[in-house]
C-alpha cells in the first residue's frame, strides 16, 4: 500500500461539468473508506443517483442545492451534506463560481446506482 500520494498530476476523470479525482480507495488497498474530490462548473449537476453506503460531502467552495427525498435544500460553502445509503439524491451547482467538494464514503469500492437501482457506470474507479 502506498501511504503518501501526491495528488498533483494524478489522472482524474470527468463527466459533463464535473472534474473528479479519487483521492483514496480500493486502488490504495482500502475496503472501508473511499475519498473523492470533485469540482463542478456553474450550472452543472451530478446525475440522479444513490450509493450502497454512507456518504458525507464537504462543500469547500461554491453553493448549490441538494435534492433528496423530494426536498430541495440550498447550501453554501463550508457546509457538510450527510447522505444515507440507498437514497436517491442529486447535487446541483446553482452558484456563479465553481463548486469544490471532498466526499467520504464508508465503502470501497463505492457502489453507485441510478434511482431505479440499475448500476450507474462512472468514468472513474472508486
Amino acid at each position: 500500500m502506498q501511504n503518501v500520494l501526491e495528488n498533483a498530476g494524478r489522472a482524474g476523470a470527468s463527466l459533463p461539468g464535473i472534474e473528479h479525482l479519487t483521492l483514496a480507495g480500493g486502488a490504495q488497498g482500502l475496503s472501508g473508506l473511499s475519498l473523492w474530490r470533485q469540482s463542478m462548473a456553474p450550472g452543472s449537476a451530478t446525475p440522479p443517483h444513490q450509493h450502497d453506503c454512507e456518504e458525507v460531502v464537504l462543500v469547500l467552495e461554491g453553493s448549490g442545492e441538494l435534492h433528496l427525498d423530494g426536498e430541495v435544500i440550498a447550501f453554501g460553502p463550508d457546509t457538510t451534506l450527510v447522505l444515507p445509503p440507498n437514497r436517491p439524491h442529486q447535487i446541483f451547482n446553482t452558484g456563479a463560481t465553481t463548486m469544490r467538494t471532498v466526499a467520504a464514503f464508508s465503502r470501497s469500492p463505492v457502489g453507485t446506482f441510478l434511482p431505479d437501482g440499475a448500476p450507474l457506470a462512472l468514468p472513474w474507479k472508486s
